[in-house]
């Protein structure tokens, strides 16, 4: 399908979104300018760094900006001097008010990684792996008023596979979102998408993540505690108290089969991992960190650890 060059504007800020702008900078498109967060500190010496996508962007020698809100009139009136046909918009992290999504001769489109309406918000990819979804996917939809209300143009599934963490799942669905947004690009262009409204009352919402979320709570189903690891895994990852320090989880796996001894007892500790007591199953664990160390193995941490980490000792 043949046509002219589309001039986009492309807003977002973490690794997901830069997968999503790679992607149309080796496109025939033309990307006229990227925004972007302002940089944030990070790091040890808390510097200024530049997010995922502005690094990008200035690879390829784009215009970045960097307003602290689109509210502003003389922001908006800049936005619009850009003359473009379209707007991306991929985690950008700031409202558009009605004015900018206004402003593009085509709107303003989201790379949403969830199937909507399920998962609207801020974290669907944690969210999704939580609740113990089999399969998530890509949304492309027009953008509105609203948070992730719009009318979609064209979805992608994604299977959740046993072994995923937010990490794993993360990647695939950059890539996924990615190819899904090229692929929408032309038809989106030539009027041949037919968008499709959502169905609110399907709709579910994804809430952002906080750190204390990571805590386990011993008494809840092992495959529940399960899913919960690979949920916060890279951030913020699940832990456990451990004789007043917090035992850092992340990774584990559930099983089913019942027992006895009262929830965050340690069972049996070996190779093949810590096994932990959950209100129903137990859950093994097998990579570990206690404060001060590195991310280990079951086996390496109980070679230096043993007596800590002993059957008959309690977490939580």
């Amino acid at each position: 399908m043949s046509q002219t060059p589309l001039r986009i504007i492309f807003a977002g800020t973490p690794d997901f979104a830069a997968s999503s702008l790679a992607a149309v900078l080796a496109s025939e498109h033309d990307v006229v300018a990227v925004y972007t967060q302002p940089d944030r500190p990070a790091g040890r010496g808390r510097k200024l760094r530049p997010s995922p996508v502005k690094s990008l962007a200035l690879e390829h020698d784009i215009p970045v900006y960097q307003p602290l809100s689109l509210k502003d009139e003389t922001e908006q009136q800049t936005l619009a001097s850009l003359n473009a046909d379209l707007m991306i918009v991929v985690a950008y992290g700031l409202i558009l008010p009605q004015a900018v999504l206004d402003t593009p001769r085509l709107g303003c489109i989201n790379v949403h990684a969830s199937l909507l309406p399920r998962w609207r918000g801020a974290a669907p990819i944690h969210r999704s792996l939580l609740a113990g979804d089999t399969q998530t996917g890509i949304t492309i939809m027009q953008m509105d008023a609203g948070l992730d209300t719009g009318d979609m143009l064209s979805k992608a599934v994604c299977d959740i596979e046993s072994s995923d963490t937010s990490g794993s799942l993360h990647d695939r669905l950059a890539d996924l979102g990615a190819q899904t947004l090229i692929s929408t690009l032309a038809p989106l262009a030539a009027g041949e998408l037919t968008p499709e409204v959502q169905d609110d009352s399907q709709a579910t919402y994804a809430h952002k993540l906080e750190k204390r979320e990571g805590q386990i709570d011993w008494t809840q189903p092992a495959a529940e505690i399960a899913r919960r690891i690979r949920g916060f895994n890279p951030w913020p990852v699940c832990f456990s108290a451990l004789e007043g320090d917090n035992l850092r989880i992340w990774a584990g796996h559930a099983d089913e089969q019942p027992t006895d001894a009262a929830p965050g007892t340690i069972m049996s500790a070996d190779a093949e991992g810590i096994r932990v007591a959950a209100g129903s199953g137990s859950v093994y664990l097998t990579e570990l960190q206690l404060p001060g160390g590195r991310p280990q193995t079951a086996r390496n941490l109980l070679n230096a650890h043993s007596a800590r980490l002993a059957p008959g000792v309690t977490l939580g």
